[in-house]
């Protein structure tokens, strides 16, 4: 009933007043900041105290369409009133929808989707050994890249290039072989001495890594090197995939065409969707029993990706965000020019970074107090990934917002 359901925002505001009495039995996994959110709208978000921030995050790349967009609203409600979930055991109409928009957009042949990043690339590590087995290689080997970030589940921490990260968990998979990143002659001489090379794999644009791009040449080339050695290209995007980099995918700035790419973060704007996307020699590999996931591409979350493609299309939101990144970086090189301790400020998009000559994390807690959602990646990067729909007034907010504070702590 209508007055019952009333009932219910004054409960949830009741339950957050006791819960901050409370100790959480959340398990500590991560170092949170003290603070909660209770809404948001568009780039703006509201902590349960009442104070609004500027969001320069979108949830480390995922708030695509930024909060309570109204589109995405509007099909997560319609389509939860239809139906949730059935299972990958029967055909799903708005899976195959999405699928074949991805297909269209990507230049792939096929799609399995899952329920993150990490399972998105575990899937492409999968493919990657399958093929090589069919290829009679009885100890497949896939060339992985310094400073990579693919995921934490056993197979895709073993790829990651961040021994933080695998401190404590070992042994770690076999069948990788680490190079330096955006260096094609370190991936020949591996081609020289190691016969069970399968495949390479790699961030076109290296998020936790730091904000760093591969060139275009070098991407053109290890396209060129895979197809003379017969190995599958798989370009991890699931961070700067899904146009924010200007383009629907970091790999089209290159004009190449992977076998196997990536996505996750952005594809659902906040709702868990990954998608592992085959082409060239990886198409037509898995059969019915190789992979395989029970919520991947349900029904609500193949919804809200395709109208987050949707709203992309409709609003133009591909290339607004490389023009509002272009005028971020811009604007923070005018006001930090000149300053002591900036190192670089690069980045495609908005996929930003602000790289200073130490370690800044103590940033992240400053912005906080700013109204400013941030982060700081590899020790010493200011990241910013805002969401698609940032607009020009944001990002001279973000920037007036950020100069000082960067400033003050360098001056420290």
């Amino acid at each position: 009933m209508p007055g019952e359901l009333a009932i219910v925002p004054a409960a949830m505001a009741a339950v957050f007043v006791f819960w901050g009495c409370l100790m959480s039995h959340v398990m500590n996994t991560y170092a949170r900041l003290p603070v909660t959110f209770s809404h948001g709208q568009g780039a703006r978000i509201t902590d349960t105290e009442g104070k609004e921030y500027l969001d320069a995050l979108s949830g480390i790349a995922v708030s695509t369409l930024g909060h309570a967009h109204p589109k995405l609203v509007a099909a997560i409600a319609a389509q939860a009133g239809r139906m949730l979930h059935t299972s990958n055991l029967y055909r799903i109409r708005e899976q195959e929808m999405l699928a074949d928009k991805l297909a269209e957009i990507s230049g792939m042949q096929e799609i399995f989707f899952s329920n993150s990043g990490a399972e998105a690339n575990e899937g492409a590590i999968k493919l990657a050994r399958f093929y090589g087995h069919k290829k009679g290689i009885e100890n497949p080997t896939i060339i992985v890249m310094e400073k990579a970030f693919h995921g934490r589940t056993m197979a895709t921490l073993s790829a990651t290039g961040n021994r933080k990260a695998q401190a404590g968990f070992e042994p770690l998979v076999s069948g990788f072989v680490r190079v330096p990143y955006d260096d094609l002659e370190a991936i020949k001489a591996v081609a020289e001495h190691n016969k069970n090379i399968v495949a390479v794999m790699f961030e076109v644009i290296q998020g936790e890594g730091g904000i760093h791009l591969a060139s275009l040449d070098y991407q053109r080339a290890l396209r060129q090197l895979c197809d003379e050695h017969g190995w599958l290209m798989i370009c991890d995007e699931v961070q700067c995939g899904m146009a924010r980099t200007g383009k629907w995918f970091g790999y089209q700035h290159a004009g190449i065409q992977p076998d196997i790419a990536t996505l996750a973060k952005g594809l659902g704007s906040g709702v868990p969707i990954g998608a592992c996307m085959a082409g060239g020699k990886a198409a037509g590999l898995f059969g019915p029993g190789n992979h395989g996931s029970t919520f991947g591409g349900n029904p609500l979350v193949s919804a809200a990706a395709l109208t987050t493609i949707a709203t992309i299309e409709a609003d133009g939101l591909m290339a607004h965000a490389e023009c509002i990144g272009a005028l971020i970086r811009s604007l923070f090189a005018e006001a930090l020019a000149g300053v002591a301790g900036l190192v670089d400020i690069r980045g495609h998009g908005l996929m930003i970074g602000v790289e200073l000559d130490r370690p800044c994390g103590e940033l992240v807690g400053k912005a906080l107090a700013a109204g400013l959602l941030i982060n700081v990646t590899a020790d010493k990067v200011i990241r910013f990934l805002p969401p698609l729909i940032f607009s020009e007034n944001d990002a001279r907010e973000l920037v007036d917002r950020c100069v000082p504070l960067i400033k003050e702590f360098l001056a420290a």
